[in-house]
Order: C-alpha cells, then structure tokens, then sequence
C-alpha cells in the first residue's frame, strides 16, 4: 500500500474510534451501566446519634434499654446498653432492628400482622426474623436507610416508642 494511503487509512481509522468513544461518552449514565445501583445508606455517626437518642428516651421513662441500628443491608452500626439493662437485651435489639430493616417495615405492625393473618404466621421461621414490638425503619424521604431495634423496656409497643423517639431526634438530618 503506497504510504500516502496508509497514513489515510490510519487517520479515518482513529477519526472513526474517536467518533465513537465520543458518541459513548455522550449516552446516558444508566444507559452504560443499568447494572451499576446508588443508594442511600445510614452512616456510623447518625447510627451513633439514634442509638444514644433511644437510650436517652427510655432512660426519660425508667427503662433500662439497649438500642442497636443497622445499616440498610442489616449489618450493626452502632449499639448502646444502658446501666443495669439485662444482657438479653442487646439480642433482641439486634434481631428487632435487622427484622425491621429486612422486611422495610416496623416490627410491632409485623408482629400483629402475623396473629392475624394466617398467611403471615409463618414468618416467625424465617431464621433471624423477632417479631416483637420494637424495630423501627429508618428512612430518608420514603427510602429505608436503616433501623433502629429496641430492647428491654416492660412491652414492645414501649421500645418502639423510644425507637421513634431516637428518630425523632435526627428527622432534621434525614432530609
């Protein structure tokens, strides 16, 4: 091939790789990555900041409580006991927040889901599942990010309240 031809060749070879390597970086993120996800998550200072929350609320009403917040995938950020909570109770937050994080949903409305419906009865066997009171979603905007589990005061419709008070404290950095 006679140089001059070459380098012609060469040069519409690189035009048409630069044309296309443009025309890929024009198209849409989700376009070339459909796969590729982004979503909130709760960090280890707002878990720090629920959990101390809660175990201020109960400890305001007498209860002795410890709180456990997970992430949105259900793995512990952040657990506090308090003075003289019994050594069941870090458990039972825990089970009670990877529950609620889990099904997106708050333990104590699952729980009397499952005494009335038969067809959620079953939902004491799913291994890890506590249905009791006491397991709060976190959300940012209408996205779970969280959960916050309680356990220890006298009822779990009691921890649940400490749970939604320990929320309330930090609804401001929720968005």
């Amino acid at each position: 091939m006679h140089p001059i031809l070459r380098r012609g060749a060469l040069a519409v070879s690189f035009a048409t790789i630069a044309i296309g390597a443009h025309a890929q970086a024009q198209a849409p993120a989700q376009a070339q990555s459909p796969a590729v996800r982004s979503e909130k998550n709760i960090s280890l200072e707002l878990a720090n900041q629920i959990a101390a929350a809660t175990v201020a609320a109960c400890a305001a009403n007498g209860y002795s409580v410890a709180a456990t917040v997970v992430d949105r995938a259900g793995v512990v950020r952040a657990i506090q006991r308090a003075d003289n909570a019994g050594a069941h109770t870090i458990a039972a937050s825990e089970r009670k927040a990877w529950t609620s994080a889990s099904a997106k949903a708050p333990t104590l409305a699952m729980m009397e889901n499952a005494q009335k419906n038969p067809g959620a009865a079953n939902l004491v066997n799913i291994p890890g599942f506590l249905l009791l009171g006491g397991g709060v979603p976190v959300k940012a905007g209408n996205e779970v990010i969280g959960a916050v589990g309680v356990g220890g005061a006298p009822g779990g419709h009691l921890d649940e309240q400490c749970a939604n008070a320990g929320i309330d404290k930090v609804k401001a950095q929720l968005g």
